[in-house]
């Protein structure tokens, strides 16, 4: 049976498909639709649908394996939940993006020397553009600095079928390995044949259980000696096994003989196979997908080569691990792609994702400009032997479709129409203007969430952003350089729900421990926001949607020892300033909660509306808060007018409390 899947969708059907028991993760785009996938089949299966049929005609996968679903509060949580199943003897999937490894990394090096018992998969969706992440970080680095093999898929349906030769890997190793999908592998879509579970020693058997060994689950310096020793072994092992894996290939030379070579991987070699796909005569080709680097399957791609062009995101791993083959093997082959010009002397793309087109001029210098290029018909399949420059009908079509179609329109990232965060930010923006009439210099430290989006123009209230719970410490170590200089000023750390349970509250921790004057702003929203709205230890809901245990992030605070402690709505506008206006005197750490619910997850009310009579044009409304629903129309000369979108107008009424003029009616009472 075939299916239409997002690339997401595809992994958490390979992994049911591989018997995967436990799963956890926290939300990261372009990772998260791998667990929601998960938690959708399990249910649907729990109230009946089993494999059957289910509305429509849809049929869903056997979740039968499946014991644990879980957002966990951070990557590192997730993994080490995930790594007591596989020391239990379970099939463990953890999923995250690139910069949750940074947080899971501590775990996951150690884990490698310690090994597993049952089975283990850590997804880390990598990032290149990057799209919606703070970093290009490129996973395959990762796994040869930590020694732990990596899968590169290049499509979903490869993703699929590669995340059970990953949990295979994994119990014959009995070591965690990393599935590295990229964000145009995992949201993309595709056609996936759905497929048998491959037979296993594994398959229809429970876990059995934890056992002690004899401390063989605790980690010392003369366990670890003797595990690294193995780890070597084991990679030299999965080398040799990996030049055999049907995922890394040789495609030998068609048409006229050539000593050209292209090596590729990950999303990339879909690029490359497109390009090529038109050509009259193709180079040889190699595919790679795995860390290790599979050496003796790229010594046969070498042989009576004279120069070879790598193409891959985002790094030059492929690269380097050819070069340096080619010097051990003392090999005259030149080696080009990021580190070297390729024939013009231009280099691969040194950072964000590789593009078609690209490609096809790379690709076309490094082989030969002259070779011709398809020329897709009207119908959409290429022909072979018209140049670029044809001036044939579909040519013409071609010419004429590429120059009519116009640029999309730039918009920058803005916080949405009634999102509490602006009136947060607001609120605290107008508490601090009035306050001693402005004059306190105050700095704002962000974080990782929709309200890094408070930095933009016209609410500039975030100076700092690096990661995620770094801002309340970053506050601390700004208000102690400030203080040491003489300067009064007030350091604000702005800090989202998810993210104070993620990594937040050990810097509250350090604030209270070594005396810190600062104020913490906690933006509580109900939800995960930034990655699609899932839940939280602070939301009172599990991942399957069922009640849980609410964690009240006011009674975390007073437990650390906050005797300052503020909840506020920021839609109260009054109220709200006048109680942040109430801590700007008072030293120590103090914290506010703003408490007010996503738009996303709120039902919205009446739209406000701006009375054109008593409107002065004087367009404070949209100066101070950029909200998306107030619109500007130019007319004759210098004059504007104002207008607030129906359609986007939530109803908040925060810009009620702007307008001097009481120009505008309507929303929330």
């Amino acid at each position: 049976m075939k299916k239409l899947l997002m690339g997401n969708e595809a992994i958490a059907l390979g992994a049911l498909r591989a018997g995967v028991e436990l799963a956890a993760g926290y939300p990261g785009t372009p990772s998260t639709e791998i667990l929601e996938t998960l938690v959708k089949y399990q249910t649907a299966q729990k109230i009946g649908a089993g494999t059957a049929a289910g509305k429509g005609g849809e049929s869903y996968p056997d979740c039968s394996s499946l014991i644990h679903l879980e957002w966990s509060v951070n990557e590192k949580s997730a993994l080490e939940v995930a790594a007591g199943a596989a020391w239990a003897g379970s099939r463990a999937l953890v999923t995250m993006k690139q910069v949750g490894l940074n947080v899971a990394s501590d775990p996951l090096m150690s884990l490698n020397y310690l090994g597993l018992q049952g089975a283990l998969v850590v997804v880390v969706a990598d990032d290149p553009g990057p799209i919606s992440s703070q970093t290009e970080q490129d996973t395959r680095h990762f796994g040869i600095y930590a020694k732990i093999a990596v899968f590169d898929p290049a499509s979903p349906e490869e993703a699929y079928t590669m995340i059970g030769d990953a949990f295979a890997l994994s119990e014959k190793y009995q070591r965690p390995v990393i599935l590295r999908p990229t964000t145009r592998v995992c949201h993309s879509y595709a056609s996936v044949e759905l497929l048998p579970s491959p037979p296993s020693e594994h398959a229809g058997s429970p876990p059995a259980g934890f056992e002690k060994q004899g401390g063989r689950w605790v980690i010392f310096p003369s366990l670890s000696y003797r595990s690294h020793l193995k780890i070597e072994s084991d990679l030299r092992d999965m080398a040799e096994e990996f030049s055999s894996y049907h995922a890394n290939r040789i495609t030998a030379n068609s048409g006229p003989a050539s000593r050209r070579g292209i090596a590729c991987g990950g999303v990339s070699r879909a690029y490359v196979k497109e390009v090529l796909a038109g050509r009259s005569s193709c180079p040889r080709l190699l595919e790679i997908a795995t860390v290790p680097f599979p050496d003796k399957l790229a010594r046969q791609f070498l042989t009576d080569l004279d120069e070879v062009l790598v193409v891959e995101e985002l790094d030059p791993v492929i690269e380097d691990a050819l070069t340096r083959l080619c010097g051990t093997e003392h090999l005259g082959v030149r080696i080009r792609g990021k580190r070297s010009a390729v024939h013009g002397g231009e280099t691969m793309p040194q950072a964000g994702e590789n593009t078609l087109s690209a490609l096809e001029r790379l690709l076309g210098a490094f082989l030969d400009a002259a070779e011709t290029v398809p020329v897709p018909n009207v119908a959409g399949k290429a022909e072979i032997g018209k140049t670029e420059g044809s001036k044939t009908e579909e040519g013409k079509v071609k010419s004429l479709a590429a120059g009519s179609a116009p640029k999309l329109p730039v918009r920058s990232p803005v916080l949405c129409a009634g999102c509490p965060h602006r009136a947060s930010f607001f609120v605290v923006k107008e508490a601090l203007r009035l306050f001693e009439d402005g004059a306190r210099k105050a700095v704002y430290s962000g974080d990782i969430g929709c309200y890094t989006l408070g930095n933009a123009l016209p609410l500039d209230m975030v100076d700092t952003c690096l990661c995620m719970g770094a801002g309340i410490s970053a506050a601390q170590g700004i208000n102690r350089v400030e203080a040491s200089l003489g300067k009064d000023t007030l350091n604000f750390a702005f800090i989202g729900d998810s993210t104070f349970f993620h990594t937040g509250i050990p810097g509250v921790v350090n604030a209270i421990y070594n005396n810190a004057n600062i104020i913490v702003v906690i933006l509580d929203n109900r939800t995960t926001a930034m990655t699609g709205n899932q839940p939280h230890p602070g939301t009172g809901f599990s991942i399957y949607g069922s009640p849980a245990e609410k964690i009240s992030i006011p009674a975390v605070l007073k437990a650390l020892g906050i005797e300052n402690i503020l909840c506020l709505n920021p839609f109260d506008f009054p109220v709200a300033r006048k109680g942040v206006c109430s801590l700007l005197d008072k030293t120590g750490v103090r914290a506010i909660v703003f408490q007010a619910p996503c738009i996303m997850i709120s039902a919205s009310s009446s739209p406000c509306d701006i009375d054109k009579e008593r409107c002065t044009r004087c367009g404070l409304c949209v100066r101070k808060l950029g909200c998306p629903a107030i619109l500007t129309t130019q007319l004759q000369g210098n004059q504007k007018a104002y207008r607030i979108d129906p359609a986007l107008c939530t109803g908040c009424s925060l810009c009620r409390y702007v307008c001097a003029f009481d120009a505008i009616m309507g929303g929330k009472p």
